[in-house]
């Protein structure tokens, strides 16, 4: 192990590290609209708490939101109060909160890999951490996932350390101890138990596979479950009493439960399904954290480092694996173990080393393949994406196509293979721009995917009163809700029908080809006469259905 003076990220890398932690989250966020439907579920729960004033129940609308506990709906009303804003505040206000966390995840990832490896680990770990797909897109949303992770990469910061120190016979402490527990509240806090699972299996697995339990003792355990109580209990028994026991049945009965029983909203796969997808959530370091994962597994038993990172990745993994609802996001918490590896295989010059076995050699060759795929595929969406959904050619996606290919060759293993670390700056740097003109450029200009965006700019500019009610059927995706406002209502045909003769002053309805015959028929009935105010196509991606959407207001108003 190195020595102790070598286990520390210096402040010049730690700058390097939030700069470019800011290049890889921060561009795109105010362009790109509110993503269906997490993202704004997420961002309009947070707006009505900031309306209602209340901080203890999560709504949607009328509808209770407690599949999720509340801390990341106070993080973003805190950034919306931090900034000045209030709850009219436009979307990028709330995606901080996701910037700040995948800002510190990078911090964490870059700390620890300076503790076992020494200060450029920590440097090129923090690098690689900021540049993968699956963090930036995190990033970039408002919702739980890139905060949850800082939660986690900190609590096993702190675990590490004291795993270290238990190996080395070093005293621990008591700070460490509490970082640990304060982050394992935190992250109970923002996402229930998924956070404190990624700890209790390390810890367990380390524990098992060195028939050793006393160094559990470092965490302070009777004192740090006290801590958690002291920052989760609080709430809970505010909710409890307020939802009358309803939160517990939707959270941990229904949502948690469900999930692990059955496949939830569509999203189940069979196991290895975040195997398969490792090379692009991993992107465009997925190869080399394979080959880096590789040679870590032979030499786990002599470095209680590499064990620590196994026992890190491969539970959790497995759990994951096994849950039959699977989402990309799920698999975020293990990720900085195997970017730690590969900064250690980068120190020990191992990414150009060849493998021995022949079962190394055909799963390195297959995730290579993979890569090259994932690679080519990425550049072919920037440039076609534009093609498919305004028939127009797109700069922005030729140039984000030339740089994806260029952090793919860079990073596959086949370029400047004896120069690992330049070939992983140079990857980190063009997956960045190449994220950047993606997010920033390329999916805004995807006009008619953003249905609901264009709905609320149509409501907008046509509204005839201040207290104007849209009314829509037919498109029922949360972000309309979000750009449209909280009273929006979501209904069929004749309910938007019904609206707008209840109203015929102020009420606009928004009304889908498919929804029309009932919207007529009703507004016939009430003898309502109605006039279209604009017609908007677009394409709802939530569903993969093509839509026409007109707008109405109720004739001689």
């Amino acid at each position: 192990m190195p020595a102790r003076s070598a286990r520390v990220l210096p402040p010049l890398h730690a700058l390097v590290l939030v700069l470019v932690s800011l290049a890889a989250f921060l561009p795109g966020i105010a362009n790109l609209p509110p993503t269906d439907r997490d993202e704004a579920r997420y961002v309009q729960a947070t707006r009505q708490m900031v309306e209602s004033g209340d901080y203890v129940d999560i709504r949607f609308q009328d509808e209770p939101r407690y599949k999720k506990p509340v801390g990341i709906y106070w993080l973003q009303s805190a950034s919306l109060a931090l900034t000045g804003h209030g709850a009219d505040a436009p979307i990028w206000v709330y995606r901080l909160v996701s910037v700040l966390g995948a800002a510190l995840a990078v911090l964490a990832t870059g700390w620890l890999a300076a503790l076992f490896f020494g200060g450029s680990a920590g440097l090129f770990a923090g690098i690689v951490q900021a540049s993968i797909l699956g963090l930036v897109v995190e990033g970039h949303i408002a919702k739980t996932d890139a905060f949850l992770l800082a939660t986690v990469v900190f609590a096993q910061a702190a675990l590490a350390r004291i795993w270290l120190e238990s190996r080395t016979g070093q005293p621990t402490g008591r700070a460490t101890a509490i970082v640990f527990w304060c982050a394992i509240g935190a992250g109970a806090l923002v996402k229930g138990p998924v956070g404190p699972l990624v700890s209790l299996l390390t810890g367990a697995a380390l524990s098992l596979g060195y028939r050793e339990f006393k160094w559990l003792r470092r965490l302070r355990p009777l004192a740090g479950l006290a801590i958690v109580v002291l920052i989760v209990a609080p709430w809970l028994l505010l909710i409890s009493v307020h939802s009358g026991g309803a939160f517990w049945r939707e959270s941990v009965g229904h949502d948690l439960m469900g999930k692990v029983a059955g496949a939830q909203e569509s999203h189940g796969a069979p196991p290895g399904f975040f195997a398969a997808i490792f090379v692009v959530f991993m992107w465009p370091f997925g190869s080399m954290a394979l080959r880096a994962g590789l040679f870590a597994i032979t030499r786990f038993r002599t470095d209680p480092r590499l064990a620590f990172l196994l026992a890190w990745y491969v539970p959790y993994w497995l759990v994951v694996e096994a849950v039959p609802t699977k989402l990309p996001q799920y698999i975020l918490p293990a990720y900085p173990a195997v970017v730690l590896a590969l900064a250690w295989a980068l120190g020990e010059g191992l990414l150009a080393h060849p493998f021995e076995r022949r079962w190394q050699r055909w799963l390195d060759w297959a995730t290579r393949a993979g890569h090259v795929f994932a690679t080519i595929a990425l550049a072919a969406a920037a440039i076609a994406l534009p093609l498919w959904a305004t028939g127009t050619f797109s700069l922005a996606g030729l140039g984000a196509a030339l740089f994806a290919l260029a952090a793919g060759a860079l990073s596959s293993g086949f370029v400047l293979k004896r120069r690992p670390g330049m070939a992983i700056a140079g990857a980190a740097g063009s997956a960045l721009v190449t994220f950047a003109l993606v997010i920033a450029i390329v999916l805004p200009s995807l006009k008619p995917v953003w249905l609901g965006r264009d709905i609320a700019n149509a409501y907008e500019a046509n509204r005839p009163c201040a207290k104007s009610r849209l009314t829509v059927a037919g498109f029922e995706e949360p972000s309309l809700i979000f750009l449209a406002g909280t009273h929006t209502m979501l209904t069929d045909g004749e309910g938007a029908a019904r609206a707008l003769a209840a109203d015929p002053r102020c009420a606009i309805a928004a009304v889908t080809a498919g929804k029309r015959k009932r919207f007529d028929d009703t507004l016939a009935r009430t003898e309502t006469k109605a006039e279209p105010l604009a017609t908007i196509k677009g394409f709802d991606y939530s569903k993969g259905d093509w839509l026409t959407v007109t707008l109405f207001s109720a004739s001689g108003r």
